[in-house]
């Protein structure tokens, strides 16, 4: 009886979908495991081998976990909403709802070829109105909440429309608004609904203000930082702008402290954790603000070293910064905006990493020293940036690296003094302000004061004159949420007076319009704005025709979507109760799930997807929707599995006319005067109406070439080639001397446009869905890249045939109910115990070559021991699901083998009752003998010297001394 991969895997596929094997219970006496994967997103080009990878490991866990009794949730579901949909929507008209659900069922097929234990019932799509109604759902919650710093946590707008009905607003401590304007109790009662509503936005966790953003004109869009790769957006390379546009944003900032205390909670990696704490940047200061001479204007500046007061020089403000056109004289304005135009073309990252450029100009403003009253330079440089701190710096060119560079670079221009540089670059910044902040001081409350007591009485006298004030600053920016895209979650908001009303939650969903185009309108507007049909009816509480805004019952909806991480910023919770018509999740469901145990996933997210997931949840928490703080227990970024690419080499010619040449990777590097290249490339050059001369200028780029027009590893099928694409068609191509044309391989990210992807389905097709799920894990531990070879599965193809073989011959089952040897218990223990530990420590590569090595074992002992063979399929069982069922119920069994329990290990079959002594004559070792452990030294010795091999060894000689170590040496000295 053979092993036939594809109708085994087929089989037991359509049994679990059909049972519904791996549906979790939201009510069950058994403890909970949740274990999830990365939301997809489901591209067009399906998945690759190296997808898989995290989903395999995951499954692994999820199986495994029911084999301990766990009641399992892993569920799988879509990140559905994305830019990538709608630019196809833009190049074919096609409507971005039609290729996503042709994407995701394409994704589905594969996945499911794979075999992976998801709850399929529960799955989820972020682009589907039921679920998205959720997403509106928390927004109108965000939208109706403002942050307590007294209580640590966020509170219903209703709780602080009452403190300033009672009190007014002077005593508030709120996360808000800088600039808010105070106002009594009779003021706010005083106020119209209006003016009432402007001031509560200033409070809101999700708010409208004028934000600056990254503009991406060629997409029409706003971007966030995580999707700009080196000054250009990561989809499409086009050119990014920083723009001022009035936004919807999220007050991710009030959560900083809690995001970074909540770290040392949860089992992530160091690395990832401490990419978080980078990004929210935590810093304690002084807020000092520093007069602009001869005006009503302040420049709020946010520094570590308020010591350091006396060093200033020069102030330094974003070319964003809103006083930079209020303070800007005549006579610098045109150099100014000159500035701010060119600094509008680099983004934010771009400036953040630059430490080399130094370029800036110069106000013509002085500000005032808050103590010497000394008239302080105002210049503009990029190097500031408006959104982190207040955009303005204090600059003490003594005392910081980049300000003494700024300093030095314009000395003696416009108002720039001559600095003199005591700055010590040879050791840290952090090092010389410890060492030296003590110089840096020029005054009489100052002196003798170490940097530490200097900065308390600097925020001391700042706070007499009502120039500052100590403050714990945060690079951590709110996050912007709208995007001008169509294909993204409709924000469930319109607008009375130009001020956003949210729509009752009983309405939602909004929908997504159908619309004819894509693109922003005429006139810039986002693409909804090409909506005819896209107004609120406040009657009948309906969506309604834009010609029928009154502005007294129909009102304009907003026509930015959410962005991309919206929906994935809550969807493991939905997963709980996915199909709850009423509520994201019922409490039962949240109380029992909690959170996630192990969530598995690409390191890309940490500032993006990750920190944004738990905010929400932390808001979710403070609101009492769900029990827990942080959404993810424990955390594995997944390594990449690389592609090995190839490469031909192609002529490059500056005449035009010049043939196209590919050479064979070989030739190249070889002058090789026997080839057909060196014989008669000067014939080929003179066919084509060039000269010799022409021939001896030709030079060669390597390109990259479909690795599915390989003969084998290094050597290309050309008629392949010249039939993948017409470039090729027409090319002149030159050999090796054994008639091969090789190409060179070099290993890179597994990628659609570098032509090295692998589909899985051509290994499941080959070899079998269990070959690629420990093929993959045995590459290397999950957590390392690794290249992907396909000469290599074969091996483990291998392997599972060898397993089969334990259990049948040709003429089927050969399992036996015989006691096992010691010998084969032994075997079998090991690997329970290496894969037990193997998986609780997510080291599963190990695990495959212990697989491995119990076979050729078993196989040596000739095994076919039904208490053997049982427990082995469990154990083979997460890995290697299809060949484990099969098994299973090939040795009559009923239902599916996933539940049944994992083998124990038993530390009896280890323990060695025997050793195999080697026996040595004067350090020669002769012979071996095998004998009890439990026996004495007199014992040993008086059955060795009774051994024929002994007797014989000694020729009727009597030994000098007999030295035994019990378990380990015999030695015999004549």
């Amino acid at each position: 009886m053979k092993y036939f991969h594809e109708q085994i895997e087929a089989k037991w596929q359509e049994y679990w979908a059909k049972n519904q094997t791996f549906a979790a219970s939201n009510n069950s006496e058994k403890p909970k495991y949740y274990v999830l994967d990365m939301f997809p997103y489901p591209s067009g080009a399906g998945l690759h081998v190296g997808h898989p990878l995290g989903y395999i490991a995951s499954d692994i866990v999820a199986r495994y976990k029911r084999h301990k009794g766990f009641n399992v949730l892993h569920p799988q579901g879509y990140d559905s909403f994305g830019l990538p949909a709608e630019q196809y929507a833009i190049q074919t008209g096609q409507h971005p709802e039609k290729t996503t659900r042709e994407n995701i069922a394409r994704y589905r097929e594969q996945l499911d070829k794979i075999g992976f234990s998801f709850d399929w019932s529960r799955e989820v799509r972020t682009s589907n109105p039921d679920y998205y109604k959720w997403t509106q759902w928390i927004f109108i919650q965000l939208f109706n909440s403002w942050y307590n710093n007294d209580t640590d946590k966020a509170e219903d707008i209703s709780t602080l429309i009452s403190i300033f009905s009672k009190e007014g607003n002077a005593k508030v401590n709120a996360v808000c608004d800088d600039n808010i304007i105070s106002f009594s109790a009779d003021e706010w009662n005083a106020f119209s609904s209006d003016e009432q509503q402007k001031i509560l936005l200033q409070y809101r966790l999700t708010y409208l203000a004028e934000t600056e953003v990254n503009w991406c004109p060629a997409l029409g869009t706003v971007l966030a930082n995580d999707e700009i790769v080196n000054g250009v957006s990561e989809r499409g390379g086009h050119p990014v702008i920083r723009k001022k546009m009035t936004q919807w944003s999220m007050r991710i900032s009030a959560y900083a402290e809690r995001l970074l205390q909540g770290l040392d909670t949860i089992d992530w990696t160091e690395s990832l954790k401490e990419s978080q704490r980078n990004w929210i940047g935590k810093s304690v200061g002084a807020h000092v603000e520093f007069r602009i001479q001869n005006s009503e204007f302040r420049i709020p500046v946010f520094t570590t070293r308020p010591d350091t007061i006396f060093g200033v020089t020069f102030m330094t403000l974003a070319p964003e910064h809103e006083l930079v056109s209020e303070i800007t004289t005549p006579e610098q304005k045109a150099a100014v905006d000159a500035y701010i135009e060119a600094t509008a073309k680099r983004s934010e990252r771009e400036r953040m990493a630059d430490v080399k450029t130094i370029s800036g100009v110069f106000t013509g403003a002085y500000a005032e020293h808050p103590f010497t009253k000394e008239p302080i330079p105002v210049w503009i440089g990029d190097y500031v940036l408006a959104g982190y701190g207040t955009g303005a710096v204090m600059a003490v060119p003594c005392g910081d690296e980049r300000d003494y560079a700024f300093a030095n670079f314009f000395k003696g221009q416009n108002g720039m003094p001559e600095i003199k540089n005591i700055f010590n670059q040879d050791i840290s910044e952090a090092a010389f302000a410890e060492k030296s902040g003590f110089e840096l001081v020029n005054s009489d409350f100052l002196n003798g004061l170490d940097y530490k007591v200097g900065t308390k009485k600097v925020i001391e006298e700042l706070e007499k004159i009502g120039q500052g004030k100590g403050k714990t600053n945060y690079r951590l920016r709110d996050a912007v949420f709208s995007r001008q895209r169509y294909w993204g979650e409709p924000f469930p908001v319109y607008y009375v007076n130009g001020l956003p009303q949210m729509i009752d939650v009983k309405h939602l969903p909004i929908v997504l319009p159908e619309v004819e185009k894509y693109l922003p309108t005429e006139d810039g507007q986002p693409p909804l704005g090409n909506s005819s049909k896209w107004a609120w009816n406040t009657v009948t509480n309906e969506v309604d025709f834009n010609e029928n805004i009154d502005n007294v019952t129909v009102f304009p909806l907003e026509l930015n979507t959410m962005p991309g991480w919206a929906g994935s910023s809550w969807y493991w919770m939905r997963y709980m109760d996915a199909h709850n018509e009423n509520e994201f999740a019922s409490a039962d469901a949240l109380k029992y799930w909690e959170n996630v145990d192990l969530y598995i996933g690409g390191s890309e997210h940490a500032t993006g997807h990750l920190l944004y997931s738990r905010f929400w949840n932390k808001f979710l928490k403070d609101r009492g929707y769900v029990p827990t703080e942080e959404p993810f227990k424990k955390l594995i970024n997944q390594g990449m599995i690389l592609g090995m690419s190839a490469f031909v080499y192609q002529s490059i010619h500056e005449n035009k006319n010049a043939p196209i040449i590919y050479l064979s990777e070989g030739l190249l590097h070889k002058d090789n005067i026997e080839s057909d290249w060196y014989t008669k490339k000067d014939e080929l050059f003179l066919k084509h109406g060039l000269t010799k001369e022409d021939a001896g200028k030709v030079t060669f780029r390597a390109i990259h070439v479909d690795i599915s027009t390989l003969k084998n590893e290094n050597e290309v099928d050309v008629d392949k080639l010249k039939s993948w694409r017409d470039e090729f068609s027409s090319g002149h191509f030159f050999y090796e001397n054994d008639g091969k044309f090789k190409v060179s391989r070099e290993v890179e990210k597994m990628s659609k446009s570098k032509y090295n992807v692998v589909n899985p389905d051509d290994i499941c097709n080959d070899y079998g869905a269990d070959t690629l799920r420990l093929y993959e894990m045995f590459l290397g531990p999950l957590e390392q890249a690794k290249p992907w070879n396909t000469a290599g599965i074969t091996g483990v193809y291998g392997f599972l045939k060898k397993l089969w073989r334990l259990y049948f011959d040709d003429n089927g089952l050969i399992v036996t109910n015989d006691e096992p040897t010691a010998e084969m218990y032994k075997s079998l223990h090991k690997t329970i115990k290496k894969v037990t530990e193997d998986i609780e420590n997510f080291s599963f590569n190990t695990s495959v070559s212990q697989f491995m090595i119990c076979v050729n074992e078993l196989s040596q002992l000739k095994c076919n021991h039904r208490k053997i063979l049982e427990p082995l399929a469990i154990v083979v069982s997460p890995y290697a699901p299809h060949i484990a069922e099969e098994l299973w119920s090939q040795l009559g069994h009923e239902g599916s083998i996933s539940t049944v329990a994992f083998p124990i290990f038993e530390e009896k079959y280890l323990v060695e009752s025997e050793k195999e002594y080697p026996v040595s004559f004067n350090g020669k070792m002769r012979f071996t003998i095998k004998l009890p452990l439990d026996l004495t030294k007199d014992q040993i010795q008086e059955i060795v010297m009774a051994d024929e091999r002994t007797v014989a060894q000694l020729a009727g000689n009597t030994p000098k001394n007999i030295i035994i170590v019990p378990g380990k040496i015999i030695n015999i000295v004549g």
